[in-house]
């Protein structure tokens, strides 16, 4: 399998600055605003982004939580069984504008099980979809309000986004999946 690099970790820097700005743009600021990863890397990506949020608007606190979507996904029986994470929303999300935070959007399963997980927390006055990388060949009819960068690409590819705190370094490569 040969990797080849998408985006370095300046180039993150800059879609996760971009993405930030782009939030507050929508907003029309930062209040009532809710960051949610999607565990695990969606997750690391939505602190980067509160950060970032938080920079651009001194005085400002972003809640950040996560949402886990395992059992709420409609293909568990496909995947081999992966542990869940923690659920932890720090506020109440109701009236809130709650943005889901992932590092991949695919097909758009992942998502709709993020849906599904958030009607159990609560009701929201809208929610939003930032992602770092968009590969498409969707499935579901979800998109993206904020992307980092559309990544085109085959179904036999796949796009490892690296995180330093996951990692060790940042950046995102994709590289071709040879099937046994």
């Amino acid at each position: 399998m040969t990797a080849r690099a998408i985006m370095q970790a300046t180039d993150m820097q800059r879609a996760l600055t971009r993405i930030a700005h782009e939030i507050l743009e929508s907003n029309r600021g930062a209040q009532s605003l809710v960051l949610l990863g999607i565990p695990t890397r969606g997750v690391t990506l939505a602190h980067r982004l509160a950060a970032i949020l938080e920079s651009i608007v001194p005085g400002t606190s972003v809640p950040v939580g996560s949402l886990d979507v395992t059992m709420y996904r409609d293909d568990l029986y496909q995947q081999p069984t992966r542990s869940t994470a923690p659920t932890e929303v720090p506020v109440s999300i109701d009236d809130a504008t709650v943005v889901l935070v992932d590092d991949v959007l695919y097909s758009g399963r992942t998502v709709r099980a993020a849906l599904d997980a958030l009607t159990d927390l609560g009701r929201p006055k809208i929610v939003r979809l930032a992602v770092l990388a968009d590969r498409g060949h969707r499935e579901l009819p979800i998109r993206a309000d904020f992307v980092g960068k559309n990544l085109p690409s085959a179904h036999g590819e796949r796009i490892n986004v690296r995180l330093v705190e996951h990692d060790g370094e940042d950046g995102v490569e994709i590289e071709e999946v040879v099937s046994a």
